[in-house]
């Protein structure tokens, strides 16, 4: 089975303005919560995310909190999406899975762990290189220089589906020096000099703020990634996951992803 994916929706929700309710302690019934300041989901939210939705992912979520201050999202869990979703398969406990592919979230509602996914993003690859671009590298044919550190992330990784199919339509033939398990650490590499070029989103060159140049990639939106997200079967936090995706979804969440350099899906 495949993950029927609604590839835009209507936004769902606007943001919840609770109206204060101020009980004296006298007219407070027994056991009732007076920290809760409205009706709205509250609760700790649990969120596993592709690597390279941390920037964006990070801004939506205080974006979230301000909106929903009876919410505490905890530290978001980023990684590769193939790493995220083992886990999750595993038996790691969250309540919202926001993959880079759609590959790895049809693993996770094939165990029944997902339903109901919908993209939400879409990234496309570019070179990453020291800036001013010291070795000239200006296309994939350029990374056959067995002269040239290259680095990528693993095959099972959204990324690095996306590179060797795109490496491999223009009959590029590179062997990388080391294949990463997230597009984070193929940034480091070349932010570090420990690499003269990478294959990475270019969301992620942009949030290096200057720290790596960007080399097009020519046809590169013929490996487009389409990055999709779910609240989980299992979640403990229901209402509070479907409230996150649903602010992702909206044109607020959409906007911010926007900022970050994220395609509409």
């Amino acid at each position: 089975m495949t993950v029927g994916l609604v590839h835009r929706r209507p936004a769902a929700v606007a943001a919840l303005v609770g109206v204060l309710v101020l009980v004296g302690c006298a007219g407070a019934p027994d056991g009732g919560d007076e920290s809760r300041t409205g009706d709205g989901p509250s609760g700790e939210l649990t969120i596993f995310a592709a690597a390279s939705l941390s920037g964006a992912f990070e801004e939506l979520s205080a974006q979230f909190e301000a909106q929903h201050p009876d919410v505490d999202i905890l530290p978001i869990s980023y990684d590769g999406s193939s790493v995220l979703a083992t886990q999750l398969l595993e038996g790691a406990a969250a309540d919202v899975f926001a993959s880079a592919d759609e590959r790895n979230m049809t693993k996770v509602a094939d165990a029944g762990l997902a339903a109901g996914a919908e993209a939400f993003a879409t990234n496309t690859m570019q070179i990453a290189v020291a800036p001013d671009n010291p070795e000239d590298v200006d296309s994939l044919a350029s990374l056959v220089d067995e002269d040239l550190i290259v680095v990528m992330c693993a095959a099972a990784v959204p990324c690095g589906a996306a590179a060797h199919a795109l490496l491999d339509a223009a009959g590029a033939e590179v062997t990388a020096a080391s294949e990463e398990q997230n597009v984070t650490a193929v940034l480091a590499k070349v932010k570090s000099g420990e690499a003269d070029a990478g294959l990475v989103y270019r969301t992620d060159i942009a949030a290096a703020g200057g720290a790596v140049e960007a080399v097009d990639i020519e046809g590169a939106d013929q490996a487009t990634n389409v990055y999709p997200l779910s609240a989980l079967a299992d979640a403990a936090n229901p209402e509070a996951a479907e409230a996150f995706v649903d602010f992702v979804l909206s044109d607020e969440g959409q906007s911010v992803l926007s900022d970050f350099g994220f395609g509409a899906p």
